[in-house]
């Protein structure tokens, strides 16, 4: 039996073998068909994939029998590492919540009533639009709206 691997070791599998084959988190998920966004977090470990998607993907990375398992697992989604929350892309989140996230709250709250936007029922969308003053990202976040039943 092969040693067992981790979903962030498979995660690390992944990013080197998809830069080594040149092939983009947009072409795996075309394979797939699915969203890179949706494709780019399983392979990243925060979603299983299932034994046919694993398969694909293995096909086009070249990946050991033990990423392809690791890939199946159902995640531990929780904190991120230290590493992860010093990454200048993944602060600038943060940064963006801490100085809107109490905008956001307030305004959801005005427009939907006492509830919250779900992270489970969700689906996350990064696109490029083209601004004369240098290329923006615009990211779409859409949740269910949960409301307290009380």
């Amino acid at each position: 039996m092969e040693p067992f691997i981790s979903k962030r070791e498979a995660a690390e599998h992944v990013r080197v073998a998809r830069y080594r084959a040149g092939i983009s988190w947009a072409q795996i998920a075309e394979q797939l068909g699915v969203a890179k966004e949706w494709s780019t977090a399983a392979l990243l470990g925060s979603h299983p994939m299932t034994a046919a998607q694993a398969a694909v993907v293995q096909e086009l990375l070249s990946l050991d029998d033990a990423v392809v398992e690791a890939l199946q697992m159902q995640p531990y989604r929780g904190p991120l590492s230290e590493d992860d929350l010093s990454d200048p892309t993944i602060y600038r989140f943060q940064e963006a919540v801490m100085v809107y996230g109490p905008t956001i709250k307030e305004l959801i709250h005005e427009e939907f009533g006492d509830g919250i936007m779900s992270a489970i029922n969700f689906q996350l969308d990064i696109q490029r639009r083209a601004d004369p003053e240098g290329d923006r990202v615009v990211v779409t976040f859409d949740g269910k709206f949960l409301d307290y039943k009380w």
